[in-house]
């Protein structure tokens, strides 16, 4: 498995068009290998004090933060696809003008090293981390743990993925957003649960667990950051 992570900056207004863009998009990837396709809308997303989603895309007045994903079998389909989708037909219909900018989009490619649970569900935790890379094991070890616990208390799915490809933007990045050292990587994680209100009381539970407090955090939490999001466009393994 493979995952195309992305965070987008688009403006409140346009959330219809995002996601009729986001609707046409996914035939195409579907039929070029995609088995999954996931828009979030920003239901939660706080100011950081170092780091935040609003800072990773230089988010303007008037814009919400999407959280979005592409899933694919490999990084050879997906590598595969980006040359046969941009040749599509179909591609002509989305024009020049997208409902968002594309300049200040972060995008990256990433290797699951967790899946517990199942896809699906009306609420989504989206996380970005620095993690050094030598302790990428701990880091597994440490979310495997936590994801027992998030499951236990409600949540459906809880995947985390490691950065392979995530280049470095003029404007933005997945390493700036972390402020990434040169011997860190960057994880794009997510938890899915059923609802709000599941994800809300859940969390307190997951807070209140004794096996959370025991946890070494293999990484500088400072600069990690996370958000609630509301899916508006859920296609695929779902």
């Amino acid at each position: 498995m493979y995952v195309q992570g992305f965070i987008v900056p688009v403006p409140a207004d346009k959330q219809d068009e995002y996601r009729e863009v986001a609707e046409k998009f996914w035939p195409i990837a579907r039929d070029n290998g995609a088995t999954e396709h996931v828009e979030a809308w920003e239901a939660d997303v706080s100011d950081g004090k170092q780091t935040d989603f609003r800072r990773a895309v230089a988010l303007k007045d008037g814009e919400k933060v999407v959280f979005s994903w592409v899933s694919w079998p490999d990084k050879a389909t997906a590598d595969a696809s980006h040359d046969k989708m941009m040749s599509d037909p179909r591609m002509e219909e989305f024009g020049k003008d997208m409902p968002f900018d594309g300049k200040r989009m972060v995008f990256g490619g990433f290797e699951p090293i967790l899946e517990e649970g199942r896809p699906g569900g009306g609420y989504i935790d989206g996380f970005v981390a620095p993690v050094p890379n030598a302790k990428r094991e701990a880091y597994r070890e440490m979310a495997a743990k936590a994801a027992e616990v998030f499951l236990e208390h409600g949540a459906l799915r809880d995947l985390e993925a490691w950065g392979v490809d995530t280049p470095k933007g003029e404007i933005t990045s997945f390493p700036r957003s972390v402020e990434a050292t040169d011997d860190e990587s960057v994880v794009f994680s997510f938890v899915e649960w059923p609802d709000e209100a599941t994800r809300n009381a859940g969390w307190e539970k997951v807070m209140a667990d004794e096996r959370m407090k025991d946890m070494d955090m293999p990484f500088d939490g400072k600069r990690m950051f996370f958000g609630g999001f509301s899916p508006i466009v859920a296609e695929g393994a779902r």
